[in-house]
Formats: C-alpha cells, sequence, structure tokens
C-alpha cells in the first residue's frame, strides 16, 4: 500500500479545476487522483502507519497558513502545472520529512526538501496527453483558472493507492486553529 500527503484546494476551485482538467478527453490524471498540492511524497510513508503519529503531532503544532496558487509552468515538456506560493508550505514540508526521515535515496526520487517545488498538476503526457495538448492546456489555463486563488490551509489530507496508480483520500489531519 503507498500513500502521500496532499493539501486540497476549496471545493469551489478543486471543481473548477476538475472541470478544466477533464475538457481533454484523453486527459486520465482524474481518474488517478483529486486536485491537489503535495505536501509529502510516497518515500517513507509504511504500510505499518507509525508515520500517520508523527504527522498529527507535526499538524497540531502547526497554525492555519495561505496558499496562493499562481501561474501555470512546466516540468519539462511532460508536466504542467499550476504554481504555488507559501513560505509555511515549505517549512511543514521540512519538519514532516525531517520526522519521517525516510532514506535519502527516496528523498532524491521524490524531489524533496531543497528539490521540492510544490504544485498542482493539471496534465502530463504520462496521463495522455501530447506536448502539444499540454501547451494548449497551458494558455488556456492562464484564462480559464484565473484569477488564482489565495487559500487558508487548515487541514492536509493522507492519500492511499486504491489501486496500481489510483489515489483515494484516507485521512483529513486538521491543523491546530486554535494557535
Amino acid at each position: 500500500m503507498k500513500y502521500f500527503i496532499g493539501i486540497v484546494p476549496r471545493e469551489e476551485y478543486k471543481t473548477r479545476i476538475t472541470e478544466f482538467r477533464d475538457k481533454w478527453k484523453n486527459n486520465s490524471i482524474s481518474d488517478i487522483v483529486e486536485p491537489h498540492i503535495t505536501l509529502k511524497a510516497q518515500g517513507g510513508l509504511t504500510q505499518d502507519e507509525k508515520w500517520i503519529s508523527i504527522v498529527k503531532e507535526i499538524c497540531y503544532k502547526t497554525s492555519p497558513f495561505q496558499i496562493t496558487l499562481a501561474k501555470p509552468m512546466f516540468f519539462g515538456e511532460e508536466i504542467l502545472y499550476l504554481s504555488t506560493t507559501s513560505k509555511e508550505l515549505y517549512t511543514l514540508h521540512e519538519r514532516i520529512l525531517r520526522k519521517v526521515a525516510p532514506p535519502s535515496d527516496l528523498i532524491e526520487k521524490y524531489f524533496e526538501l531543497d528539490n521540492y517545488v510544490p504544485h498542482l498538476t493539471i496534465g502530463k503526457t504520462a496521463y495522455g496527453l501530447t506536448k502539444q495538448e499540454l501547451i494548449n492546456m497551458a494558455n488556456l489555463a492562464e484564462i480559464e483558472l484565473a484569477p488564482f486563488p489565495t487559500f487558508e490551509v487548515t487541514s492536509v489530507r493522507i492519500y492511499q493507492e486504491s489501486a496500481p496508480n489510483r489515489y483515494i483520500k484516507y485521512l483529513d489531519i486538521p491543523l491546530n486553529e486554535d494557535k
């Protein structure tokens, strides 16, 4: 069983992103996972689930914070995403990563710590789109997904693999709103 931790945008914008992604018939990303910003990738999130109590403790010590989604960008020519800005997101990522402590090869494999680029994926060639469709999607995202929102993060979501390369909500962990 595989897991990862993400942050979900507010419901109305999540729906808007899903509807946008689904305009491309070959885009299978919505079949894989709902729109989210990855906070912590799979490395170190083991089946014994002992790491969940670590994540809960960190979240309890973390106040809600703001994330701003921003313009579409690319990883190479294969992945299109909405960029994000939030200093607190980087801090939370690092705190979870340091406590879960996956091996360095997994940190490197999943682009964490110094290589962490928080983002919300809207299309990938690996999920059925051509490079040209991604370019077209990026141009349209500038228009259809703007204005890009700022939203408050009050919880994080653990996703669990339900079938090969398919993830569903497993558990929401609230941040400490009393801080």
